[in-house]
């Protein structure tokens, strides 16, 4: 943007914008980088985990966000595969309001999970005791909604 005597150079736009909010739930989900939909599609070889579905700040529409865990070696371990399995049954569950199942599951990655990790499943454990003691509305979709950017 600019004139021939003076240039800025910035990065706007919608894309732009939800990158700064994902950035600002890493301290929310306790992990180091957070990636939408799209970088994860170009980074298809890395080890990613899933780590929510939220709607962020000026947002309606949900988004897929994951966590970026390591390179193809971490991807391709027997480990993280396991980890990767319970995490996704974790979800599953989770969303399908099955709270025995998501515990059963949240305890199965707590043991998996490197220690970078518990405070991702501590966040889940606390949503999933939440949820038992006080149910969602019918109507709920699964959907976190981040009021922080």
């Amino acid at each position: 943007m600019g004139s021939d005597q003076r240039f800025d150079y910035s990065v706007i736009g919608d894309d732009v914008n939800l990158c700064a909010r994902l950035e600002g739930q890493s301290k929310t989900y306790g992990v180091d980088i957070v990636i939408g939909e799209a970088a994860a599609a170009g980074a298809a070889a890395l080890a990613k985990l899933e780590l929510d579905l939220i709607r962020v700040k000026g947002k309606r529409r949900p988004v897929r966000v994951l966590a970026l865990l390591g390179d193809e070696s971490v991807a391709d371990n027997a480990t993280f595969a396991t980890l990767k399995a319970d995490h996704t049954a974790m979800l599953a569950a989770y969303r399908a309001q099955n709270w025995p199942a998501a515990r059963a599951a949240l305890q199965a990655c707590q043991v998996a999970a490197p220690p970078m990790m518990q405070a991702l499943y501590a966040l889940y454990e606390a949503r999933i005791a939440a949820f038992e003691a006080a149910p969602p509305p019918s109507d709920w979709d699964g959907v976190f909604t981040a009021t922080t950017k």
